[in-house]
């Protein structure tokens, strides 16, 4: 490969055929002599991204065997297209991948933050509410500006889910962490925790089945985002079947939420509160399957192209990423036809640029 690339197509989300060339890993738009054209045609996207994901969960839940696992899993996101990851809780600690320039980029939220035997076993710091805040603050230090918190899990005392999280300790907690510089996230089945997690100003709500057209509203007002994650709502019915002899409460409530999770998306959508893809993938979720959660947003009622960007472009400026633009690192992937007019195009990436380097 020589140090100069070129390739040509129509870019995305702009919508124009243009020429574009890759020098020392950045985009110009200014023709370099000599380049190597290694793509010409085609539709040219900014690379995708997983805004749920989770390396170094094994499959099953618990922690990965070692690095070389935690590594498959990441290759097995880019061979999906995904060259940027929103890791939402891992107990491992994956940052010597970060070495490794073919791997895709990794935005980490420290471990899961989980009130004490209300989490599955192993995979967070649990801790009790008056010890939140002050974990918070480890969790900021070590992720890349996201902190993970569980917001709601079944309560056995209950029989269904209920909040984790007292509403003057969230907003402590919460407070803390953007002190530190980082966002908070937080996994809700329900909506009884969503209230206090909301007004206690979260910066995101994962899953989020349980949103309700007032707290929709109340979100798009503050700019809160959800990442639905409707590849993993599809277990909610397996879920409710494991939990129906002795909790049939919560399996009530998990059949509910699951037969209206297409509903609440689109209605989020309609309300203006910014949608972000994510597959949850570790743990049960098998990793590389974004193009299915852009298919399951658009089934839900999500325009095409806005369920691609909340895949692609739109996702990685939330993150602070750059697209396809002067100076922006090189990460892009390139297929053969629109991918706005058939998101089954997304199962076929022709090529990929990360970080400037060949890697499809």
């Amino acid at each position: 490969m020589t140090s100069v690339l070129h390739l040509s197509g129509v870019l995305l989300p702009e919508g124009e055929h243009r020429d574009l060339w890759v020098r020392d890993g950045r985009i110009t738009f200014e023709p370099v002599l000599g380049a190597e054209t290694v793509s010409r045609g085609g539709w040219l996207v900014p690379g995708l991204v997983d805004a749920h994901c989770h390396v170094g969960i094994a499959s099953g839940g618990g922690s990965v065997e070692d690095l070389a696992a935690a590594r498959a899993q990441a290759l097995t996101e880019r061979a999906a297209g995904v060259l940027a990851l929103r890791d939402c809780g891992s107990p491992v600690d994956t940052r010597a991948l970060d070495d490794e320039p073919d791997l895709p980029r990794i935005i980490r939220a420290g471990r899961h933050i989980a009130a004490p035997r209300r989490y599955i076993p192993a995979l967070a710091v649990e801790v009790d509410p008056g010890d939140l805040a002050a974990e918070v603050r480890v969790q900021a230090r070590r992720g890349d500006g996201w902190v993970k918190l569980v917001g709601d899990w079944i309560d056995r005392g209950v029989g269904d889910l209920a909040p984790e999280w007292p509403t003057d300790v969230l907003a402590s907690a919460i407070a803390v962490a953007h002190e530190e510089g980082a966002r908070v996230t937080a996994h809700t089945f329900g909506t009884d925790a969503l209230p206090g997690l909301i007004a206690a100003g979260i910066d995101c709500i994962e899953h989020g089945t349980g949103l309700t057209e007032d707290l929709l509203a109340d979100m798009a007002a503050r700019g809160t985002a959800v990442v639905p994650t409707l590849v993993n709502v599809e277990n909610f019915p397996g879920f409710a079947e494991a939990g129906e002899t002795k909790f049939p409460a919560y399996a009530s409530t998990m059949r509910r939420l699951y037969a209206s999770s297409g509903a609440v998306v689109r209605a989020a959508f309609e309300a203006g509160v910014p949608i972000y893809a994510g597959t949850d993938a570790g743990g049960g979720i098998e990793h590389g399957v974004i193009a299915d959660e852009v298919r399951a947003l658009h089934a839900a009622g999500i325009p095409a192209e806005a369920a691609l960007a909340a895949a692609s472009w739109a996702a990685r400026q939330w993150l602070g990423l750059a697209c396809i633009e002067e100076g922006a690192p090189a990460d892009l992937v390139v297929y053969d036809s629109d991918p706005r007019a058939d998101l089954d195009t997304l199962q076929r990436p022709q090529r990929m640029l990360l970080r400037g380097r060949i890697v499809v």
